[in-house]
């Protein structure tokens, strides 16, 4: 025999009901069928309960609302001779019901005993239903009634079972011989005599109950869901159901948040060892999750993260404390008196404080038992007065296989860590089923998905991109990630989700991601006008696991946002050069504020674009070397322009060349006037170990004079022609000694400085093609021959590639 419970989502409407009825038809042996109330009915009796308490009239509209949802629902499922009877029996639950209720009306509140007789219609009229729809469709269904069977006690102002005759009367009220026999979950009666409930989610309970009094040989819970999940799929988008679950690990689930499974569900039927088994209505040939005295490994060693919302941390700590017996004994003496339930215990090896976790609604009547309890030793001040913190949330993973695995512990806290989640307290069992922390609620979802991320292997970890800057770089790091989606989720597990994006005009900011081809429509007419505050504080207020923001622009109001980014602990990825060549504190308290908050700030792409030179010379420095010098071509734009004019075109040709194929800055003055080499050098030197400003860095003119103020594009290509004769004049002597001019960045003996060359076929600077860079470094370890890189240093997709290297770093990092 089994015993089988349909939550109210699975007998929430005509057509669900159809489907509980095929899987009662299903079964090959006989089984009794719990009842829950139809989905919304419980919520809307505790609506009435309010409304009749303040004497508002309006719990008459409850109550019709409720028995015409029950009669609509029965038109579709009844014929009309067992609907007329139906229609009859639900007029006489509406009417009792507001017998009741109109009491509640006149008196004014509502007590223990009218709540439970209140909110016990939603089973009973749900039942009815079920019944007669059961009748007209299968043969010999039998109907109990589950207050005869469930019998609860007075204990502590409050209900509770009484095991020995609960299962007493379950087998005087069940027949011998059966096919069906369908009951009410949720309601009971006390041995006082009145009617009395087990509480919200009480009909898996009477499930079990009954289960364990019949000794079933299953116990099948029905709901919405096809099974427990490894975290909440309303915060963890990836979680997926768990096949198999021992009954300790399903009570440490469904204790720390899990809604599938009401808590005290599992005992009665562990204690027979009847396996239980989470299945979903509307799915029915789904696995679902077994739940048994043993269970295997899902791949994973932790089975599930989950979270408890709305918790207050309750602390009672000072010097007086220490070393004196009874003082956990007596606070939750203190506790229990009030009937406060105590969720988490954390305490200091000095003995000097004792933090507890309670229900945010019990937080301060938990405070004032303590207080009161502690009343002398708080006057004396050898005990502070308690100390009360609200909006806090529990996160817990579970699963028997972190007992035989060393560093759990340890690679959860990195997690949260790396996501900028703090701890404010802990708490693990001996039995090592359980790890629990306690973070701000706001940072619960993070925690979860960083978690989830970090130990299920099966998940692809996220990694969620808000990126700035839409033009020639940003479009091809775009284009770049996207291609390559498909080849890191199935070689890495690894999906980059773009969330946000912005240019100067627009931006789009999609928690499920940006994809696809029309990325670029979508920015285009989205109605959301450009605002980089706004467009941070969402990122802040998404508060994802594992965000980097990627900066494309030359923008010093993206910049300036760099050390608030940072300090939310997001990590920052840029092409953007203005950060890196600020001034050398602005700079440090950057890289300062990134390892404190233990997160990245990148920024190799702001020298040689895609080549690999700041991370070589950071590298070398690290591993102890010593840079003596640099010598660098480092302005791609610059080496295309005269690379172009030495082999044959104009200068202003050569220009605007460089300007049409992306090679300059969008403005191209700070490319010609030295600004970008310059700033290029400085971050390459600093990277070397010295700490050097922009005004430390000389640079010596190559044209013959003052370029223009303002970059204006209109006239730009005439403003450039002005330079052609002299370059002309330069030609002749380049062709005669076979020479090419290159625009070297020199460090030397702590002197860094720009100027123009010179080079002849001989010198190893001549053959740099196109938009080359090329640098030079000579150290300690270096010291006869030169470490060389070069390489494209310019354009946008080796820029984009560069940036793209850098978001990969710190993946795998």
């Amino acid at each position: 025999m089994k015993v089988l419970k349909f939550g109210g989502t699975s007998v929430g409407s005509a057509a669900s009901i159809i489907s509980v009825i095929e899987i009662i038809r299903s079964q090959p042996s006989s089984v009794v069928a719990v009842f829950s109330a139809m989905s919304g009915i419980t919520d809307r009796l505790g609506d009435a309960i309010a409304l009749a308490s303040v004497r508002n009239m309006d719990y008459r509209n409850v109550i019709e609302d409720i028995g015409e949802r029950h009669l609509s629902e029965g038109k579709k499922l009844l014929s009309t001779s067992d609907f007329q009877i139906f229609s009859g029996r639900i007029s006489a639950h509406c009417v009792k019901l507001n017998e009741i209720l109109e009491g509640i009306f006149r008196i004014g509140e509502s007590t223990a005993r009218s709540t439970d007789m209140v909110l016990s219609f939603g089973e009973l009229m749900s039942l009815e239903l079920i019944h007669y729809a059961l009748n007209e469709r299968v043969s010999g269904v039998v109907r109990t009634d589950s207050r005869e069977m469930i019998i609860t006690r007075p204990f502590n102002g409050v209900e509770r079972l009484d095991s020995e005759k609960s299962e007493e009367a379950i087998n005087k009220v069940l027949p011998e011989t059966f096919n069906v026999v369908v009951t009410a979950g949720y309601i009971a009666t006390s041995v006082k005599g009145y009617p009395s409930t087990l509480g919200r989610g009480g009909s898996d309970y009477t499930a079990a109950i009954i289960a364990a009094a019949v000794n079933a040989e299953l116990l099948e819970i029905w709901t919405d869901v096809s099974g427990i999940y490894t975290a909440s799929p309303a915060i963890a988008e990836d979680a997926f159901p768990i096949s198999e679950l021992s009954y300790a690990e399903a009570l440490e689930i469904s204790h720390f948040g899990a809604k599938v499974i009401f808590p005290p569900t599992i005992l009665p039927v562990m204690q027979k060892n009847i396996p239980v088994i989470i299945k979903n209505t509307f799915a029915p040939a789904d696995r679902g999750t077994l739940i048994s005295l043993e269970s295997h490994r899902n791949g994973s060693i932790v089975k599930a993260v989950t979270a408890i919302d709305n918790i207050c941390l309750v602390t009672l700590s000072g010097s007086g404390m220490a070393g004196v017996v009874g003082i956990a004994s007596r606070l939750f003496a203190a506790l229990a008196g009030s009937n406060i339930n105590v969720i988490l215990i954390t305490q200091a090896s000095s003995e000097q404080s004792i933090c507890i976790a309670v229900d945010q609604r019990e937080g301060a009547r938990a405070r004032e038992a303590i207080e009161n309890e502690f009343e002398f030793e708080i006057e004396a001040g050898r005990v502070k007065p308690v100390l009360l913190e609200d909006d806090y949330s529990i996160v817990a993973l579970v699963g028997e296989g972190m007992k035989y695995s060393v560093g759990v512990s340890g690679q959860a806290f990195s997690a949260l860590g790396r996501n900028g989640v703090n701890i404010h307290a802990m708490a693990q069992g001996s039995s090592e089923l359980n790890i629990s922390v306690v973070v701000k609620s706001c940072d619960a979802p993070k925690a979860v998905n960083a978690i989830h991320q970090e130990f299920f292997h099966s998940v692809n970890r996220v990694i969620n991109i808000f990126l700035v800057g839409t033009g020639n770089v940003g479009s091809a790091l775009v284009s770049q990630m996207l291609a390559r989606t498909d080849y890191f989720v199935s070689e890495y597990q690894t999906e980059f989700r773009i969330v946000g994006m912005a240019n100067s005009r627009k931006m789009v900011i999609r928690r499920e991601g940006i994809t696809g081809p029309d990325w670029k429509s979508l920015i285009l007419t989205s109605n959301r006008r450009s605002d980089l505050q706004e467009f941070t504080e969402e990122m802040f207020s998404l508060n994802l696991p594992n965000t980097i923001f990627v900066d494309n622009t030359s923008s010093s109001e993206v910049a300036d946002l760099y050390e608030r980014i940072l300090g939310r602990s997001i990590s920052i990825v840029t092409s953007n050069k203005l950060a890196a060549s600020s001034s050398f504190e602005n700079f440090s308290r950057l890289k300062r504020t990134a390892i404190a908050r233990r997160v990245h700030f990148r920024f190799e792409s702001n020298v040689g674009a895609g080549l690999p030179v700041i991370q070589t010379i950071e590298n070398m420095v690290r591993t102890g070397d010593r840079i003596d010098q640099i010598d660098a071509v480092l302005s791609g734009s610059l080496n295309f322009i005269f690379n172009n004019f030495c082999n044959g075109k104009m200068f202003s040709e050569s220009v605007m060349a460089a300007v049409r194929q992306g090679y300059t800055e969008p403005d191209p003055l700070t490319d010609l006037r030295g600004v970008d080499i310059s700033r290029k050098l400085l971050i390459l030197v600093r990277e070397a170990g010295f700490q050097l400003e922009v005004s430390d860095v000389t640079m010596e003119d190559y044209l013959p004079g003052p370029l223009p103020d303002e970059y204006d594009a209109e006239h730009f290509v005439l403003q450039m022609k002005q330079y052609d004769e002299y370059f002309e004049h330069q030609r002749t002597q380049l062709t005669a000694r076979n020479e090419r001019i290159r625009i070297i960045a020199s460090y030397r003996k702590g002197r860094a400085s720009i100027f123009p060359v010179r080079v002849g076929s001989d010198h190893p600077f001549y053959y740099l093609e196109g938009n080359d860079n090329i640098v030079s470094v000579l150290s300690r370890r270096y010291s006869e021959r030169p470490l060389i890189i070069k390489g494209a240093g310019a354009g946008a997709d080796v820029t984009a590639a560069g940036i793209f290297a850098d978001i990969l770093s710190i993946v795998n990092n």
